[in-house]
């Protein structure tokens, strides 16, 4: 009954964590049959992932840092958008005034969802990393997999060569995690591969509802290739390294005003 309840609880946390993504895709779905006349779907998501945001920090469900970690999330998401859709790796086809190199600005908090995401789990589940490899190995690790996704268009594509470097970097990394007081252990490899396989699914609805359109759904929706839980798994890499480093900074830094106030 113990283990039971623990895992509802687990399932709450997560549930709560997810706010951010849930209205986007929520939104993504409503305004697929509904949506106001006197503005563009593109544009009008884009307006509930502002207020949202606003609401959130208002309410103190996040906080200043989260806040500023999903604006990081934000540019570097639309940087990545503007370049794939001009290498034609995917299409935003319906009009909207917030619109930049064809594509819309609210593509960004996608990428920024899954910052908050990691950023609410790790607050409420007060995660802790075990083993964590030095901060310029992994940080160097997370520009190579960021780089790898416009280079591999003009060269080799290296991402299973980055994978076995990740294999090798955090094969005894753990996670550490509370729920109801109780503390848990998981390996980070694995954490990788279940989140990228939810964001893979969550990218499945995304296109159903029609956030952007793969090459193939033109003409109608097809299930996203399986191919593409590798893409997000190294974008969940990336991300995990930023916040992780984020997070290991502002530690530091608090850990250097407790000494400075105890001299």
């Amino acid at each position: 009954m113990k283990h039971i309840k623990t895992l509802f609880h687990f399932g709450y946390l997560q549930a709560i964590s997810c706010l951010f993504p849930v209205v986007i895709f929520l939104t993504l779905a409503l305004s697929e049959w509904i949506s106001p006349s006197f503005i563009s779907r593109y544009d009008f998501i884009l307006i509930v992932c502002i207020l949202t945001q606003v609401i959130m920090l208002l309410m103190r469900y996040e906080t200043i840092d989260e806040m500023k970690v999903i604006l990081v999330f934000h540019v570097i998401g639309l940087i990545l958008e503007l370049y794939k859709v001009h290498m034609g790796s995917w299409s935003y086809p319906e009009e909207a005034f917030f619109k930049v190199g064809g594509v819309p600005l609210y593509s960004g908090f996608m990428y920024a969802s899954v910052a908050s995401y990691m950023c609410q789990a790790w607050r409420r589940l007060h995660l802790h990393l075990e083993k964590w490899p030095p901060s310029w190995i992994s940080m160097t690790l997370g520009v190579c997999l960021y780089a790898n996704f416009f280079t591999h268009h003009y060269i080799y594509d290296f991402r299973w060569f980055l994978k076995i470097l990740v294999v090798i970097l955090f094969i005894r990394t753990m996670v550490r995690f509370t729920v109801n007081k109780n503390t848990y252990r998981m390996s980070l490899s694995l954490s990788f591969i279940l989140i990228g396989f939810f964001i893979w699914i969550a990218e499945n609805i995304a296109t159903f509802f029609g956030a952007w359109t793969y090459p193939g759904q033109e003409n109608g929706w097809e299930v996203v290739h399986i191919g593409k839980i590798s893409s997000w798994l190294l974008l969940v890499i990336v991300s995990f390294i930023i916040v992780a480093q984020l997070k290991h900074t502002k530690n530091n830094k608090n850990s250097l005003t407790k000494e400075q106030l105890t001299m």
